[in-house]
C-alpha cells in the first residue's frame, strides 16, 4: 500500500472527471475526440472548458462519459469488421473512458422526460464504480449532480477524495434493492448514502429506506460547490422554500465545515459578437455601435416590429416559466411600460406557460409592431443578443444564469433580480463613474422591474458618446471576466486546494 502511494506522490495527480454531458473534448485527448458532444445545459459547457484547461496545462485528467453512440454519430451496426475492430480499439485511448450499456447507445437526447432517467443514472453508475474508477486509479473525482450521486460514496469507500458540483436541485430518490438490482453493490458503501430516516442497519434499510442521490452527493463527497457563491449563501441562510431539507442541510453542513464554494459557470466560447456566424452583422467593442443598428433591423424585420434602429429594444431570452423566471411580472407592465416609453419595443424569443399571455397582450392592445413573440430558435435568439440594448432577466432565483453573461459580451445590458447568479454577475450601472454593466433591482414585483427598466431607458437616453463609451467598456470587461478559462482556473485552484499539491509539477 505504501508503494502505491509513494507511486501516486511522485506523478501529477491523476483526476477523473464524471459528467452525464459535454459539449467537447480537445484534440489530443483520443482519436474519438472530435466526435464527442452530448449537451443538454450548462453543465456540458462547464465539462468541456474543465477538461480542455486541463489538458492544456498538461495535467492527468481523464474523461467518464456514457457511451452516446448515436450522438457521437456512431453506428457500430453499419461498420464492417475491421472498422469496428479499429472503432473498439479507439475506445481504449487512455484518458477517454466510456460507460457502456445499450441505454445509452441509440439515444438522441441526454436526459429523459419521465422516469427513464434513473435508469440511466443506475447504468452510468455502475460502469464508473465497476470498471472506469479501478482501472484509472484517480487520486480524485469530480462528480457532477445527482446522476452521479452514488460516487462520492463510492470513492470515500475507496479513499479517493471526491469533489460534488451542484448544477440544480433536482433529486431522484429509489432504495439500495433498486440500486443493487442495478449491479451496484451498495452494500460496500451503504454508510456514505443520505436516507429519508436514519438506518437501524443494512437489512432494514434496503427496502424501505429512500434514498436521496443529490444530497447523497453532498454527504458523501469530500467538497461540494454550487455554481454561483450568492446562491450558495442563500442556500445556506434558508431563502428559497422549494429547496429540499435534505439538500439544503448538506449543503449546510459542507459549508459550515468550509468544504463548500460558489464557482460560477461561463457562457460557451463561441458566444462573442466578433465571430458568431448566427448573426449576420459582426462587430466588437470599437465597432459595435452601427454593427448593432444593422442587426437590430435584422431582429426587427424577422418579429414584425416597426423597423426603426432609433427604439430601445428589450430582449426576454429565457424560457417562460413563471416559477423561476418571472414573465408574470413583465406581463403585469407590458402596455404601461410600452405606453409612457412610445421610443421602447420588446422581444420575446422563448417558448413555456406564459407565451399566450404575451400573444394575449399583443392582440388586444394592437401593439404587433412594438411587442414580438417568437418560439425559441437558436439563431434567433443570437440575434436578440446583437440586437438589442437590454437584456430581462427577472428570475425569483438563479443558481447562476448564462443570459446576463451572454448579453453584456454583445453589448446587450442586463436588466436583472437582484439574485443567486444574478447578483454575482450583473452590477447596477453608474455611467458617469463609468462603473457596473447593467439594472438591478432589490424587490421581486412588476414594480421593482419597471423601475429597473425605467433606468434602463435614461440610459438609452443619455447622450450617444456616453452610452458608446459605456457599451465599448462593458463588452471589453465581460469578454475578459465571464469566460471559461476563468471557470476552469477557479476549478483547478479547488483541486489543488483538495489535493494540496499542484495538478503539474513544473521543473526547477
Amino acid at each position: 500500500m505504501s508503494d502505491k502511494l509513494d507511486k501516486r506522490q511522485k506523478r501529477n495527480p491523476r483526476i477523473l472527471i464524471v459528467t452525464p454531458e459535454i459539449t467537447y473534448l480537445p484534440e489530443g485527448m483520443g482519436n474519438l475526440a472530435g466526435k464527442m458532444s452530448a449537451k443538454a445545459g450548462g453543465m456540458a459547457d462547464v465539462s468541456a472548458s474543465l477538461v480542455q484547461a486541463l489538458f492544456r496545462l498538461g495535467a492527468d485528467v481523464h474523461v467518464a462519459l456514457p457511451h452516446y453512440r448515436r450522438m457521437f454519430h456512431v453506428e457500430t451496426g453499419q461498420l464492417v469488421a475491421e472498422e469496428l475492430r479499429k472503432y473498439k480499439t479507439h475506445l481504449s485511448d487512455e484518458r477517454i473512458h466510456l460507460a457502456e450499456d445499450r441505454c445509452f447507445y441509440y439515444r438522441d437526447t441526454v436526459y429523459d422526460r419521465g422516469d427513464g432517467n434513473v435508469k440511466l443514472a443506475l447504468a452510468f453508475q455502475r460502469e464508473v464504480i465497476n470498471n472506469i474508477i479501478p482501472h484509472v486509479q484517480p487520486d480524485l473525482v469530480h462528480c457532477n449532480d445527482w446522476m452521479t450521486g452514488l460516487i462520492p460514496a463510492a470513492s470515500r469507500r475507496m479513499g479517493i477524495p471526491s469533489l460534488f458540483t451542484v448544477h440544480n436541485i433536482h433529486t431522484q430518490k429509489l432504495n439500495l434493492a433498486a440500486i443493487e438490482d442495478a449491479g451496484i453493490d451498495a452494500a460496500e458503501f451503504w454508510t456514505n448514502l443520505y436516507y429519508a430516516y436514519p438506518p437501524y442497519n443494512y437489512e432494514e434499510s434496503r427496502n424501505n429506506n429512500q434514498i436521496d442521490l443529490q444530497a447523497s452527493g453532498c454527504f458523501a463527497a469530500h467538497f461540494i460547490n454550487t455554481v454561483s457563491p450568492t446562491f450558495l449563501r442563500e442556500i445556506v441562510n434558508g431563502w428559497h422554500s422549494f429547496i429540499p431539507d435534505s439538500i439544503r442541510n448538506e449543503i449546510r453542513n459542507k459549508f459550515n465545515a468550509g468544504c463548500a464554494a460558489g464557482i460560477l459557470n461561463a457562457p460557451d466560447s463561441a458566444d462573442n459578437p466578433a465571430t458568431d456566424d448566427k448573426i449576420p452583422f459582426k462587430y466588437g467593442p470599437d465597432g459595435h455601435a452601427e454593427a448593432k443598428r444593422k442587426n437590430k433591423l435584422a431582429l426587427q424585420h424577422a418579429l414584425g416590429l416597426e423597423e426603426n434602429p432609433d427604439r430601445a429594444l428589450f430582449f426576454w431570452p429565457s424560457r417562460l416559466d413563471p416559477i423561476q423566471k418571472g414573465p408574470q411580472l413583465l406581463t403585469d407592465i407590458t402596455y404601461r411600460f410600452l405606453e409612457k416609453h412610445p421610443d421602447a419595443q420588446i422581444a420575446i424569443i422563448a417558448n413555456g406557460p406564459f407565451q399566450q399571455p404575451f400573444w394575449d397582450i399583443q392582440g388586444f392592445h394592437g401593439l404587433q409592431r412594438r411587442l414580438g413573440v417568437h418560439d425559441f430558435d437558436g439563431r434567433l435568439s443570437q440575434l436578440g443578443f446583437a440586437a438589442s440594448d437590454f437584456t430581462l432577466m427577472p428570475s425569483l432565483f438563479e443558481p447562476c444564469g448564462l443570459p446576463q453573461m451572454q448579453a453584456p459580451i454583445y453589448g446587450s445590458l442586463a436588466v436583472a433580480h437582484n439574485t443567486g447568479g444574478l447578483h454575482d454577475t450583473v452590477e447596477m450601472l453608474d455611467w458617469g463613474a463609468s462603473r457596473g454593466n447593467g439594472f438591478v433591482f432589490d424587490t421581486y414585483d412588476s414594480g421593482g422591474l419597471f423601475w429597473a427598466m425605467d433606468r434602463a431607458m435614461d440610459f438609452f437616453h443619455s447622450p450617444s458618446d456616453v452610452r458608446d463609451r459605456e457599451i465599448s467598456r462593458i463588452m471589453v470587461e465581460s469578454l475578459a471576466r465571464f469566460n471559461h478559462e476563468t471557470c476552469a482556473r477557479e476549478y483547478i485552484k479547488l483541486y489543488e486546494q483538495m489535493l494540496d499539491r499542484p495538478l503539474v509539477k513544473r521543473e526547477i
